[in-house]
C-alpha cells in the first residue's frame, strides 16, 4: 500500500475532515481513503452504478422499474421505531 503527506492542510478542512469521521464512526485515515476511493471511482468512465448492475442481475425475473444511484450516499441504520 502506498503512502504519501500532506502538507499545508487547512485547520477548518482538517477539523472538518476529523468531525466527518466521527460521523461515519471511523478513523480519520479512514474517511480519507473513502473519499479518495469515492473520487477516483466516480471518475472511472463507463463504470456502471450499482442500482444499474442489479437492475441487469434480475432483467429476466421482470424488474420493470428503475432503480435509483445511490453513489456518495451515507449508510445509516433503519430505525424501526414508530
Amino acid at each position: 500500500m502506498a503512502q504519501f503527506t500532506v502538507r499545508n492542510l487547512e485547520e477548518e478542512v482538517k477539523v472538518g475532515l476529523k468531525q466527518r469521521a466521527a460521523r461515519h464512526g471511523c478513523s480519520l485515515e479512514e474517511e480519507v481513503r473513502r473519499i479518495l476511493r469515492t473520487a477516483v471511482l466516480d471518475e472511472i468512465p463507463n463504470r456502471e452504478g450499482l442500482g444499474s448492475r442489479i437492475a441487469t442481475h434480475f432483467a429476466q425475473e421482470g424488474l420493470t422499474e428503475d432503480l435509483p444511484e445511490l453513489r456518495g450516499q451515507v449508510v445509516r441504520p433503519t430505525n424501526f421505531e414508530p
